[in-house]
């Protein structure tokens, strides 16, 4: 059986990487729709107020960084909470992967077959998707950590052609109204999952310890990274309250999308279609990271951690994710009316995982006292 060289560490990154898979993995599906679900533009405070939590959690992120734990990998966690805890905290952490990798999968196949694929069925988007996705994972980890700098360089510029609609006669600062809520008579969870689903991704980075070097710089620069993700949601909320106004942005079903078709040059005339295609670069990134996860969750769940990695083993764990995504997509995606479990068990999801995760690492520490190494 041949052998993959999936985990194996032949060097650490800084904590510049660590900024941009923070923001990468912030910035995937979720803010294609964000504003159709938000509508109200008294919900930039609550953008703001999540954006301060987030950063609590990545302060969380930082000290668990700086243990001998973190660099321990498996073993870490073993020490931590032990062999059977941890298999049963896999198995639990292969649907919750699953389903991430699913919903924003799934989502961005969905906008490719309206907005450029109109004649493509979504089952084989979702194929050459993920194909691109196993031959990325199947470098190993370090090279798919070093593809975020790829991912980020491809789609970060993008905000930057928003600042369009900040201008006259585009903008008008009625559109902002109201900036405080009239009155509070029905409460409506799903804009506040899906802003904390959104800030989701980073508690990811907490399998990647042996990949990152010590530093007392790690808080600093997971700040960084989460604080171009609040500017980046806080920027296209805006914008896209200039373009539609609140009246009319829950009538687009892809606000963000339908907005770049307004932007135009004498050279490339659907400049939609290129952002559209380069977001694919991110969603690749952050599919092929969860693909290399879910395989070592696996391995994990199944007492076989201490076997080599094996091109066999790998390619039965993707092509159980292919399969996931089928049965998720004919059977909840695609009709209209059940879409919305799926969706909204993403959100329960991310918005848990995000804030147990670093709490529960840093709480079960503190009782094992964990000790730091040198800073750096």
């Amino acid at each position: 059986m041949e052998t993959l060289q999936l985990f194996k560490k032949n060097e650490t990154y800084n904590a510049f990487y660590a900024m941009l898979l923070v923001n990468r993995l912030q910035m995937l599906y979720f803010f294609l729709i964000m504003p159709s679900i938000l509508i109200y533009p008294y919900m930039i405070w609550v953008l703001l107020a999540v954006g301060l939590l987030s950063q609590l959690n990545l302060f969380l992120l930082s000290k668990w960084f700086s243990t001998r734990f973190s660099q321990n990998g498996y073993n870490g966690f073993v020490n931590l909470f032990g062999k059977k805890l941890i298999r049963f905290l896999s198995i639990i952490g292969l649907f919750v992967i699953l389903l991430k990798i699913s919903v924003i999968t799934i989502g961005y196949s969905e906008i490719v077959e309206i907005y450029l694929f109109p004649s493509t069925d979504s089952n084989w988007l979702i194929f050459f998707i993920l194909l691109f996705c196993c031959y990325v994972a199947g470098k190993g980890m370090e090279k798919t950590i070093r593809f975020v700098v790829i991912s980020f360089l491809c789609t970060f510029w993008m905000i930057f052609f928003f600042v369009l609609f900040f201008l006259p006669p585009m903008a008008n600062i009625t559109d902002l109204y109201p900036v405080i809520p009239m009155g509070w008579d029905e409460i409506n969870w799903k804009p506040l999952l899906l802003i904390l689903s959104s800030f989701s991704g980073p508690e990811f980075l907490v399998f990647l310890g042996p990949w990152f070097k010590t530093s007392t710089k790690t808080f600093r620069y997971l700040s960084y990274g989460n604080a171009i993700t609040v500017v980046e949601y806080v920027g296209l909320f805006l914008a896209s309250l200039f373009y539609f106004g609140s009246t009319y942005v829950s009538k687009s079903q892809f606000p963000v999308i339908n907005m770049t078709r307004y932007f135009q040059n004498p050279i490339f005339e659907r400049i939609d279609m290129i952002m559209l295609s380069l977001e694919l670069f991110n969603l690749v990134f952050a599919v092929s990271l969860f693909l290399l996860l879910f395989y070592g969750a696996s391995k994990i769940a199944f007492a076989k951690v201490n076997k080599p990695s094996s091109r066999k083993g790998f390619l039965f764990s993707v092509a159980l994710i292919f399969i996931g995504m089928i049965l998720m997509n004919e059977f909840f995606w695609k009709p209209r009316d059940k879409q919305h479990y799926l969706f909204n068990l993403q959100l329960i999801a991310g918005s848990i995982s995000y804030f147990l995760v670093p709490l529960v690492l840093v709480l079960v520490m503190k009782k094992k006292g964990g000790t730091k190494h040198a800073s750096t």
